[in-house]
């Protein structure tokens, strides 16, 4: 039987313990993501609902152990109030931590699913092992799904091997709750120890174990955040550690419960580390980057980016709205389907949205393309057309622009297309390129105003303080529209944030608007760009380095210092 269909009795429920990983979202396993999204209550605190939240059902009840204050129970269940937040999940203040594994049973009740995640593994989660035994003493059925402990991914994010070909041991340590027994033991071994602390305690704890037996030279590092893009790792000794953290001016962890993860042992050393540092050596790792575009348009480059390490801020710079005058666009749709056209192309997702929606308006779907030639400017524009149901005919070999569609598009010939004419449903800004190309192949173009784009509404306060006042790395423009836009709503970027733009005509509207063109993409397309701007941070890491000096993002340079031009 399936663990996703173990049996549910009406009274008890079901709990799944499950382990989040150490905070990159990309640890889940795949049985973690099957559960949340069979879950019909979520039980976690803050940091690890961020991680597991996004894989959960919409409407699913979300309780937070972290906020203190009770709540009222359901009616005749004495659960926990679950009120609805947001329209796609719910919340519900929860009791303290102390009181975790009564919560996670009174939300089992009515026979509900509950995934009670913790951060790293379960089975290392003392609090965890609690809830797991209440749960087993009050009948409640339950099972565990293991996840990347935080003293295993960490190190391995950090590029510091725990055992070598030697096979030397490896011990792990919570400084937390170690006993002077613990430390003596760990302190008399040669092996690696892994040490769980906070960043204020690390001294402390390389104290204990010098204290223990080690040497103070014995190599140590400290990794912060650790799988995330805020992690930072030093390297130094057990006598030198605490000097090194206060010479980087580093303040105590502001993670409010994740542990810091230090890596105590000779086979850890520094010069391992120089070549196994993989996470924290991306190109772009830590950098903010401005995506001036909805979270749909983005969400690829946005994917794109994170693998670059950079953290992307998407921000909408236009707002798309149905034409002034929809009967153009009516007698469009009613000629596709009476067989007025030979082709329809499609030059954004916009376009696929605005058609799709007049579909759904006069009850129609994908089988009104039967019979019609369909093309597609771009990937993205396919995707779009293939979630509808339609797979393009057309979609430019090279480049993904009206240009490269026209390239590839066959000029009319009256022998094989009974039908001379294109439906061409577009944004009312929309060049003429396409339109004149098409004429000049021998096409009759029905131009048709599928949607409007208008200025999109300033994004928050704070986010145009950070583009004005340097907050941001990079910023990647993919049309002279976004330019304009964004500096309409939101001022011009700072002049120490990269200025990365799609193309040539883009580029020009930049300068024009005071912006230095720092990279420029080698060929009109979004991933070009994101590949462009990545290059850019790599050659600016190496130069560094091969300098000597501190590998910094764009944000944290000195003010006035100069930007080099690239067009990479």
């Amino acid at each position: 039987m399936s663990p996703t269909t173990l049996p549910v009795g009406p009274e008890h429920g079901h709990v799944t313990f499950l382990g989040a990983g150490p905070g990159d979202p990309g640890l889940l396993t795949l049985r973690a993501v099957e559960a949340l999204t069979n879950a019909d209550v979520l039980v976690a605190g803050h940091e690890v609902l961020d991680v597991v939240r996004v894989h959960a059902r919409s409407g699913v009840a979300v309780v937070n152990t972290d906020t203190e204050s009770p709540s009222a129970p359901v009616p005749g269940t004495g659960a926990p109030q679950l009120t609805v937040v947001d329209g796609t999940s719910t919340t519900a203040p929860a009791p303290a931590v102390r009181d975790a594994a009564h919560l996670v049973m009174e939300a089992a009740r009515g026979g509900r699913r509950v995934v009670r995640a913790v951060s790293g593994d379960p089975g290392l989660d003392a609090y965890a092992a609690e809830e797991m035994l209440a749960c087993a003493r009050a009948g409640v059925p339950f099972e565990v799904v293991p996840g990347v402990a935080a003293a295993v991914g960490v190190p391995a994010y950090a590029g510091v091997p725990l055992r070598d070909a030697q096979g030397a041991d490896v011990r792990f340590v919570d400084a937390r709750t170690a006993s002077d027994r613990c430390w003596t033991e760990v302190g008399v071994s040669d092996g690696t120890v892994v040490v769980s602390t906070t960043l204020d305690s690390v001294g402390a704890a390389a104290g204990e174990l010098v204290a223990a037996g080690r040497k103070p030279d014995t190599p140590m590092t400290v990794t912060v955040a650790g799988t995330t893009t805020r992690q930072r790792t030093w390297t130094a000794t057990l006598g030198t550690i605490a000097q090194t953290l206060k010479q980087a001016k580093v303040l105590p962890s502001p993670e409010g419960g994740r542990p810091v993860i230090a890596v105590v042992g000779e086979r850890s050393a520094a010069a391992q580390r120089d070549q196994l540092s993989w996470f924290e050596n991306k190109p772009l790792f830590g950098w903010k980057v401005l995506v001036p575009r909805t979270k749909e348009q983005a969400a690829s480059l946005s994917d794109q980016l994170r693998s670059y390490g950079a953290v992307p801020h998407e921000v909408p710079t236009i707002a798309v709205e149905p034409p002034r005058t929809p009967q153009q666009m009516e007698r469009a749709v009613k000629g596709l389907v009476t067989g007025r056209y030979e082709w329809i192309a499609f030059t954004s997702v916009n376009a696929v949205k605005a058609v799709r929606e007049k579909f759904e308006e006069y009850g129609l779907d994908a089988r009104a393309f039967a019979g019609i030639k369909v093309a597609a400017v771009g990937e993205q524009t396919a995707k779009a057309l293939i979630a509808f149901g339609v797979k393009p005919d057309l979609v430019p070999s090279g480049e993904q622009s009206a240009a490269g569609l026209l390239e590839d598009w066959p000029p009319y010939d009256p022998v094989f297309d009974p039908i001379d004419r294109v439906f061409l449903p577009r944004a009312d800004i929309a060049t003429e390129t396409l339109v004149a190309g098409l004429i000049e192949l021998g096409w009759e173009v029905d131009d048709v105003t599928a949607y409007r784009t208008v200025r999109a509404s300033p994004p928050p306060a704070e986010t145009r303080e950070a583009i004005k006042g340097g907050g941001f790395d990079a910023v990647l423009f993919t049309s002279s529209s976004t330019v304009r836009n964004l500096v309409g709503i939101a001022g011009k970027p700072h002049n120490v944030t990269v200025i990365a733009c799609i193309g040539p005509a883009t580029a020009k509207t930049a300068e024009e608007h005071g912006l230095r063109v720092d990279v420029m993409a080698p060929e009109p397309s979004v991933h070009k760009l994101a590949e462009a701007l990545a290059d850019f941070g790599l050659k600016r890491r190496a130069a560094a380095v091969e300098a000597g000096d501190p590998v910094t993002r764009p944000s944290e340079r000195r003010p006035g210092a100069r930007r080099r031009r690239s067009t990479t």
